[in-house]
């Protein structure tokens, strides 16, 4: 694969979005149980508020942890998939809060998050290997004489 990655010279980008959509979600995730770095319940808009089963902290929190599988999900190597969900989790943000008509700032800054994630899951499709999915318990096919194992060149 490092050929293609060389014709193309698309490695940096990969990396660098893969470094940032994976760190960042993390840090912003762990910060949902501690509010230091903002007040997130804080940028849900009144219409989520009144939505939601349970309180705004609580969501929080529970957002956390999805940001942090998101962000480990990314760093791992899983940006084919991870990626996507970013992508459409950046972009629910955004619109929250463009409804909430306030942090429109940060609406804009996380619209531009999603269009990187979604960059970053197409470039994902040239610099991640495909992964087959096996059934548990499904064993490694054998090389047979009728079908040889494939060699490298």
């Amino acid at each position: 694969m490092a050929d293609r990655d060389e014709i193309h010279g698309t490695a940096p980008a990969y990396w660098a979005l893969r470094i940032a959509l994976g760190v960042v979600p993390i840090v912003a995730g762990l910060d949902k149980f501690t509010n230091l770095l903002a007040d997130w319940a804080g940028y849900l808009s009144p219409l989520a508020v009144r939505l939601l089963p349970v309180s705004p902290a609580a969501f929080m929190r529970a957002a956390g942890v999805i940001e942090v599988i998101v962000g480990i999900g990314i760093l791992a190597g899983r940006a084919r998939t991870f990626g996507w969900i970013a992508m459409a989790w950046l972009a629910a943000i955004a619109l929250n809060l463009i409804a909430s008509g306030a942090f429109l700032d940060v609406a804009a800054r996380d619209a531009v998050m999603a269009v990187a994630a979604f960059a970053l899951a197409r470039l994902a499709a040239v610099h991640e290997p495909l992964r087959a999915r096996r059934p548990a318990g499904a064993v490694e096919p054998q090389p047979t004489a009728a079908h040889p194992a494939p060699t490298r060149t």
